[in-house]
């Protein structure tokens, strides 16, 4: 936090000594009310959800003059709600519960172009993405670059900075990503020949990207969103917050702005209190808890149907999927393989999202499927050689070590890497049906149409064959749905597809 003194000094003549009359200090406070990654409607274990988070905002701003509501991205996706409406239900929250400002985040992409700029023109607030452009080189249809908000006699300019790496994490098609710190340098440049006294950045980076931002003393305020971390710190440069995820806390920063004259100049300081606001002991409010309700119970309708038991556990926590073989990802790949009669079926790990073990014994619902899986995405089938299999396996253990999303689940095929080798240079051996890879034979490969276009780094996939394209292919969840309700009953368990020495 800043101090700044400001010693008045004292004029001296031949008559008489006058002290220099004190200039008052003007002073204004912007509270800043944000979330981020938040797509899911309802609390959960009794904190976040839209309608608590109502609440908060509502409260906050009841005790401010000057207020803004934020979002740093990601709410679009991914969640049971979003496989069927692809967004639209969070938009709608969002609109209900009055955000002013909002940042796209890599999963607004989840579901194409078209869908994403669908929901830009539903949203009654701003969206930002001041360093993505179309085809054209032209801002995102429905967006906006900048924006500027008037606090008093001050005025604080608004940028939204997306990560470059959405283009591997989701599905941005044809959209570009300009550097982040080339874009902010710029842009606040722009806003200050307008005026402004202090920038904010709403910010969807990774953590380095955000420490790369805060370290470069571009702008003022960074608003972070992506890692789901709770941030609150402040240098004396920079203030930098991220609130977790699906406003289990709603991040507040108070922004104290103050003008002064000093040596004859008018001089601006500000100051940064934030706080982080638990919503475990939060009430609902009541409007937005019915829109949830209405939404929930036409999830349960469809969802609450019973498809097939398993006899074994199935572990989707986040460790387990990207970490090793998994009887769920052995699962969810044999329904893939079989659905479109590939040689191998191979999941991405990072796709598989409910964080939960089913005891032996479990019925499945469609709901767990669902929750399970879901980005919406298609199973595809891809003709690819040898060699090309082996890269993407490469590509898939990479960053194991990081708990990347990438890493594969499988089936049809079997692999032995070690961990501890270089990247790119990790896997030992590959079998195919039992049988060695061929590098220069051709497999056929179902996936999911995420990873077939470059997604968690899956280029590779890119280059093959396409024989089922996502125009004609079938929904992932619906796929796997399918496969355990034929079978009745399913068993899948850890059974040496992917062994690291």
């Amino acid at each position: 936090m800043r101090l700044k003194i400001i010693i008045a000094g004292l004029l001296t003549g031949l008559i008489a000594f006058a002290p220099l009359a004190a200039t008052a200090e003007e002073s204004e406070t912007l509270r800043i009310i944000l979330t981020g990654d938040h797509y899911v409607l309802p609390a959960k274990k009794g904190r976040g959800g839209y309608a608590k988070l109502a609440t908060v905002v509502k409260q906050e701003r009841a005790g401010a003059k000057h207020s803004i509501f934020v979002h740093s991205g990601d709410a679009y996706s991914p969640s049971l709600l979003a496989g069927m409406l692809k967004g639209a239900q969070t938009v709608d929250m969002l609109n209900a519960v009055g955000l002013d400002y909002m940042v796209l985040g890599n999963h607004e992409w989840d579901f194409g172009m078209d869908v994403l700029r669908e929901r830009i023109w539903e949203s009654k607030f701003p969206v930002m993405a001041s360093n993505v452009v179309d085809v054209d080189g032209l801002p995102i249809d429905g967006t906006v670059r900048t924006a500027m908000v008037n606090v008093g006699t001050f005025r604080v300019g608004i940028i939204g900075l997306v990560t470059p790496e959405t283009v591997a994490l989701s599905s941005a098609g044809t959209d570009r990503f300009a550097p982040v710190l080339e874009t902010a340098k710029a842009l606040t440049k722009e806003l200050k020949a307008q005026g402004a006294n202090l920038i904010i950045a709403l910010a969807h980076l990774d953590i380095y990207e955000d420490q790369e931002l805060v370290d470069s003393g571009i702008v003022d305020v960074v608003l972070s969103g992506h890692d789901h971390y709770f941030i609150s710190w402040d240098d004396g440069n920079v203030a930098w917050m991220e609130a977790g995820e699906n406003s289990e806390k709603v991040g507040v920063m108070d922004l104290k702005l103050t003008s002064y004259e000093k040596s004859g100049k008018k001089r601006f300081k500000w100051e940064a209190d934030m706080r982080m606001v638990d919503t475990l002991n939060v009430s609902e409010d009541a409007a937005i808890a019915a829109k949830v309700k209405g939404y929930e119970d036409r999830l349960s309708k469809e969802l609450d149907i019973e498809i097939g038991t398993t006899t074994t556990e199935l572990d989707s926590r986040k460790k387990t999927v990207r970490g090793g073989e998994a009887a769920i990802g052995n699962l969810i790949a044999d329904a893939m393989r079989a659905g479109v009669d590939a040689d191998i079926g191979f999941a991405n790990g990072g796709g598989i999202r409910a964080k939960k073990i089913y005891t032996p014994g479990t019925t499945l619902t469609r709901r767990d499927i669902l929750t399970e899986l879901p980005f919406g995405n298609v199973v595809v089938k891809l003709g690819l050689s040898g060699a090309q299999i082996w890269d993407a396996l490469e590509n898939g253990v990479s960053q194991a070590e990081k708990g990347s999303g990438r890493f594969p689940q499988v089936a049809g095929i079997s692999f032995v890497w070690n961990p501890k080798a270089k990247a790119g240079s990790r896997i030992i051996s590959v079998k195919i049906g039992g049988q060695p890879l061929n590098k220069g034979r051709s497999y056929t490969v179902a996936t999911n149409n995420y990873a077939a276009g470059g997604g968690d780094g899956y280029k590779v996939f890119k280059k093959g064959k396409v024989l089922i394209d996502a125009s004609g292919a079938t929904l992932l969840a619906s796929m796997v749905m399918d496969y355990i309700k034929a079978k009745g009953t399913v068993s899948p368990k850890v059974e040496g597809r992917i062994v690291a020495q």
